[in-house]
């Protein structure tokens, strides 16, 4: 209950300003931490293993930069959100309306560490035409959709989700196992989040988030039935500590159900 009343002042583009601007969102270094996401995403997708009809991914905010090199190896994309502010926003930006977040930078710098010559408009096109449904959310069901998704994904994603939402480790643990059983067995899950992070700004709200740190993440994959192939760790420097939030680094995990 103290989780949902924060949330009802959650402002998309207070999170965005945050999170998604300089200094954190600085391209002209892979030290930055917004290119360190990119890249542990580009880098796995690049593989070819991670592909199929449908990826869902669980909790999408108001972003989609998770989604850059996802998109070019699924038929489907399917974004969720507990909150109808969210999924608006994404809505906007997926009908191309003008005042939507720029993600071009986003865009840019993918295709380029891609390596392909593609025009950035081009993948931007490609991802509106895949983000087909943006669906509401609630990690904490069993069926967090309301109903088992038919048929399963083939690839799960989740960035910076499970662990603002849960009020303890045990919450974060079920709402990894819930999300899980929206994946085919031998599917793929790629989940981004926080270590060592205990609240986080987004305008007038103030959200709590549970403090992980690698050993509960590797713990709660192995408990939800998935085994781990790959874990990076990434420290935040200290020009990138500004008050927006307490986290101590960010999380990349690739794991397969």
């Amino acid at each position: 209950a103290a989780l949902r009343e924060g949330y009802e002042r959650f402002d998309p583009r207070a999170y965005l300003q945050n999170n998604y601007l300089p200094p954190r969102a600085d391209f002209s270094s892979e030290e930055f931490v917004v290119p360190w996401k990119l890249r542990c995403l580009a880098e796995t997708f690049a593989s070819g293993e991670i592909c199929g009809r449908t990826l869902i991914d669980v909790g999408s905010g108001p972003t989609i930069y998770q989604l850059l090199s996802a998109c070019d190896h699924f038929e489907e994309i399917v974004a969720t959100d507990y909150l109808a502010v969210n999924r608006e926003e994404l809505g906007r930006w997926a009908r191309g309306e003008p005042g939507t977040f720029d993600w071009s930078p986003f865009i840019r710098h993918v295709c380029k560490i891609e390596g392909r010559g593609e025009p950035w408009q081009k993948k931007e096109r490609r991802l509106r035409a895949r983000l087909r449904r943006i669906l509401p959310i609630d990690v904490h069901r069993p069926h967090p959709l309301g109903a088992p998704l038919h048929p399963p994904a083939d690839a799960l994603l989740s960035a910076f989700c499970l662990e603002a939402v849960s009020p303890d480790l045990d919450a974060f643990a079920r709402a990894l196992a819930h999300v899980g059983s929206l994946l085919r067995p031998g599917g793929h899950a790629l989940l981004l989040g926080a270590l060592g992070e205990s609240f986080y700004l987004a305008g007038a709200a103030r959200l709590p988030v549970v403090p992980l740190a690698e050993a509960d993440v590797r713990q709660a994959l192995a408990n939800a039935g998935f085994a781990l192939r790959d874990f990076r760790a990434y420290t935040m420097p200290a020009a990138l500590r500004t008050g927006v939030d307490d986290v101590d680094g960010v999380f990349f995990a690739h794991a397969q159900k």
